[in-house]
């Protein structure tokens, strides 16, 4: 078996080891369902409750990728203005770092209180949580093109616009890509926190009626659906980050395979 195959099929035995060890530590100690479900009665839930957590499951989906396409939007043209101006990096990235701060649960009965309950404040969340990374990484793109190259652009009669069409654009593709795969993650546990505290659908109601009945292997089967889709639009983004910037991107380990260890 070669290293690339090992590497290929690496994620599959981590999973595989982590559930091994989920279920040995159920029946080592003896833990009851209502408690710690094993994985197989996570899995027996999952079957049995799976046109449910599918109708959910989808509810949680969009309300995600609204509020993700939203933070997007939002944060690659903040991530602009305050990369491109330093007039708007001083003035707007502390009032940023103060409202990141802000726990994002502390603000879902604010938007149920102007919104109401359902999906509104579940796609707010989402974008709350989701905005950020966003903001930071296409600003650091945008902030780090060297002086030099700048001076060099405006010397042959390039405008501010050329500077960050030509410029700026490629060079925050690798960061912009980078916060994809993060914000979308965020989104989802925006989503669902959203979806516990003031939601009428979506895995985090599932989870939270779920939780009221003592069904625990429910609780974490619809925890599996969530995970299962973050990983599914995680790989998705990382494809394109593979395709749109491939020429930035040698891979973890590139180090060791650069020195030959």
């Amino acid at each position: 078996m070669t290293w690339a195959t090992i590497e290929r099929f690496s994620p599959w035995i981590a999973t595989a080891m982590l559930f091994l060890l989920w279920w040995a530590f159920v029946a080592i100690f003896r833990i009851e369902s209502y408690i710690l479900p094993s994985p197989i009665e996570t899995f027996v839930a999952l079957y049995q409750y799976r046109e449910p957590l599918l109708k959910h499951g989808l509810a949680t989906l969009t309300t995600t990728l609204l509020g993700f396409g939203f933070a997007v939007v939002f944060g690659l043209l903040l991530g602009i203005l305050i990369g491109s101006f330093r007039l708007a990096y001083s003035a707007l990235y502390p009032v940023l770092i103060a409202f990141n701060s802000v726990p994002k649960a502390a603000l879902v009965p604010i938007f149920v209180i102007w919104f109401g309950v359902g999906t509104v404040p579940a796609v707010m969340t989402a974008f709350m949580l989701s905005f950020f990374p966003v903001v930071v990484n296409v600003a650091t793109g945008f902030a780090t093109i060297e002086p030099e190259l700048i001076d060099v652009l405006r010397s042959l009669g390039a405008t501010r616009r050329d500077i960050i069409v030509k410029i700026g654009f490629p060079r925050s593709l690798p960061h912009f890509f980078a916060s994809l795969k993060i914000a979308i993650t965020l989104s989802f546990v925006g989503s669902v926190i959203a979806e516990i505290v003031a939601g009428n659908n979506g895995i985090g109601n599932v989870m939270l009626i779920a939780g009221s009945n003592f069904n625990v292997p429910l609780v974490f089967a619809a925890l599996l659906v969530v995970g299962l889709m973050g990983i599914g639009m995680y790989a998705i983004f990382a494809v394109f980050e593979r395709r749109f910037t491939g020429w930035s991107v040698r891979g973890m380990g590139g180090i060791e395979h650069a020195t030959g260890g």
